[in-house]
Parts: structure tokens; C-alpha cells; sequence
């Protein structure tokens, strides 16, 4: 009996998103049991209000692996070298890849001989946007932050691509692999489809089941993150100063924007996540150029997206592609400043 339990205990995989999202109000209970029930009616509130979105993404997401319409990204890296850069990038910040399935692609891509110009400006700009993220965005920070966002996804991907076309023979850019790893997974899975896209793709049963697996696989992704999100919000704004996030990350000016790029590489956990959080810092009082630099250099040096680099490429490209994220949510948080 112990063995059978043993046995059947190791086979049971426990997320600790969904622990953490059951435990942090039960945390909170214990030191402020109001704002406990406040947290959990808060997320729960704010979820039911994204719900449409969220639907949105999940049946985009599920279309897109069902049909078999990730194939085509292949072809932004056919031609010529800046071409693919433009393509790429374009791709990059439409495609819904998440940072594990970039792993095996960028790895086949960069085998059979893809510029690394191209494959930098399609790794730079994946991670920030995608139809799921861009709807969610959309749906909490407003429609002009979310196209902001993905106008400034593909000119960082532009901006990245260039640099390693322009510095391609340098110390930093040559002989840029490691050993490919076995890729890992994050909750998302590639496409098993290959070539043209089948857009009926309710006529295959294996289609049918994908599109349904990847509908359950992609609300669970998203749910668990946004919970979690949102409960770290009602925190933030129960217990975190409104005066102090003004006073650090407010008003207008270079500093701001470059505070928000520095704080955000380090403390970006998740894209998904990162929304309501960045709503939370908005209300109280983050300047909106610091807002947009905070999602673009963490989106890029998030955990997910800096692993899927650090496992194909040498230290001296990790810090290229860390330093060109940088410099690229620094002159879109600039720039989403004097507009916005």
C-alpha cells in the first residue's frame, strides 16, 4: 500500500502557481483576515472582468496550433538578411510562441543556418506580445498601451536584428551556440503539424483534439497567472504607498523611464502577470513612459524568455541580447512618454 501511494504521489504533478494563488490569501489571513476576503474578492472580480478576453486569446491560440498556422513563421527566415530581420521581427511579435516552444524552433532555425541577425529580432520581440497578451493588455491597460506595446515589440526586434547584422564578426556575436538542451516545458506545447496550415481543421480528429487540449492548457496557463497577479495587485494597493511609487518611478524625464527598464528586468516574472501589476503601479502614480519600459525589458529578460536564450547561446550573446533589451525599452518608454 505505502508503495502503491508512493507510487501514485509521483505521478500527481503539483503546480506551484496554483499552490501559491491557494496560499497567499490563507497568508494574508493570518496577519490581516479583511484584507484576506478583500484579496480574493478583488482577483476575483478582476478576472471575471478579463474573462472575455481571456476567452479571446485561448480560442486564438487554440486556432493557431489547430490549424497548423505556426508553420508559416518559418518563412520570415528565407531570403535576404534584412528582409528576414523585417519579417522576423513582424513574426515575432505576432507569433504565439511561448518562451519554452522558442527553444526547439530558434534551435532548428539557427542549425540549418539562419542569420543570427533574424533569429535575435524574432527572440527579442516574441516574448512580449502575442494575440493572448495583447488582448488581455488591451483589456486592462487600453487598447493605445497594447498597441503601443506590440509597435514596440517589433522595433525592438528590428532594433536587435540590425545591431547583430551591423556587429555580426564582433567578439560578442561569433560563434554564438552552445550544445543544444532538451527543451522543457512551461505549460504550452508545439505544434505537431507541419507544412501548409489546414484552416478546416475540424475535419481532423487529431486537429479537433488539439485545438481542444491547447483551448484547457492555455486558460489554465492564463488563469493561474492572472490570480495570481491579481491578488498581488489588491496587495500593492492595500499595502504599498501610493506616495512612494510616485516619488520613485513617477514624473516625467529619462530617470523614470530608466528606473522602470532597470526594476522590471529583474523583478518580471511573467507577461501575463505583469499586466495587472503595471495597472496597480499606474493608480499609483508609475509615469506611463516607466510603465512601458518596465514590460518591455522584463518581458525580454523574464525568466521563461532569458532561460530559452541562456540554453542556446554563450554568455557574451546572452548579455548582448540582455543589453539591446535595455536599450530598446529605454527609447520606447521615452517615446510612449511624450505621447502618451
Amino acid at each position: 500500500m505505502a508503495d502503491l501511494t508512493a507510487s501514485l504521489v509521483g505521478r500527481v504533478r503539483i503546480d506551484r502557481i496554483w499552490l501559491l494563488v491557494l496560499a497567499l490569501p490563507l497568508f494574508v489571513a493570518f496577519i490581516d483576515p479583511l484584507q484576506a476576503k478583500e484579496t480574493v474578492r478583488f482577483a476575483i472580480g478582476a478576472f471575471s472582468q478579463t474573462g472575455i478576453f481571456i476567452l479571446f486569446a485561448v480560442l486564438a491560440v487554440g486556432f493557431l496550433k489547430a490549424t497548423g498556422a505556426e508553420a508559416l513563421l518559418v518563412r520570415a527566415f528565407e531570403g535576404r538578411e534584412v528582409r528576414m530581420i523585417v519579417l522576423a521581427a513582424l513574426l515575432g511579435g505576432l507569433s504565439p510562441f511561448c518562451s519554452c516552444e522558442v527553444i526547439p524552433f530558434i534551435a532548428a532555425l539557427l542549425a540549418i543556418g539562419a542569420p543570427l541577425s533574424a533569429v535575435m529580432a524574432f527572440w527579442l520581440s516574441s516574448p512580449l506580445m502575442d494575440p493572448a497578451m495583447f488582448l488581455i493588455t488591451a483589456g486592462t491597460l487600453g487598447m493605445p498601451f497594447a498597441v503601443a506595446k506590440t509597435v514596440s515589440a517589433v522595433g525592438m526586434g528590428l532594433l536587435g536584428g540590425m545591431i547583430v547584422r551591423v556587429f555580426f564578426q564582433s567578439p560578442v556575436f561569433a560563434d554564438p551556440l552552445r550544445p543544444q538542451p532538451e527543451a522543457k516545458g512551461c505549460g504550452c506545447a508545439p505544434s505537431p503539424f507541419k507544412g501548409t496550415p489546414e484552416w478546416r481543421f475540424w475535419r481532423e480528429r487529431q486537429r479537433r483534439e488539439t485545438f481542444r487540449g491547447a483551448i484547457v492548457e492555455n486558460a489554465l496557463f492564463l488563469g493561474k497567472w492572472l490570480m495570481l497577479a491579481y491578488m498581488v495587485e489588491a496587495l500593492m494597493l492595500a499595502y504599498v504607498p501610493a506616495e512612494m511609487i510616485a516619488g520613485v518611478l513617477g514624473g516625467e524625464g529619462v530617470v523614470p523611464v530608466l528606473l522602470g527598464a532597470i526594476v522590471g528586468a529583474p523583478a518580471y516574472l511573467n507577461g501575463y502577470a505583469a499586466v495587472p501589476l503595471v495597472d496597480a503601479l499606474l493608480a499609483q502614480g508609475m509615469a506611463p513612459g516607466a510603465a512601458m519600459s518596465f514590460v518591455l525589458a522584463g518581458g525580454v529578460s523574464s525568466i521563461p524568455a532569458a532561460i530559452a536564450v541562456w540554453a542556446l547561446v554563450k554568455p557574451r550573446v546572452f548579455a548582448g541580447y540582455l543589453g539591446i533589451a535595455l536599450l530598446g525599452a529605454l527609447i520606447a518608454g521615452l517615446a510612449w512618454g511624450m505621447i502618451a
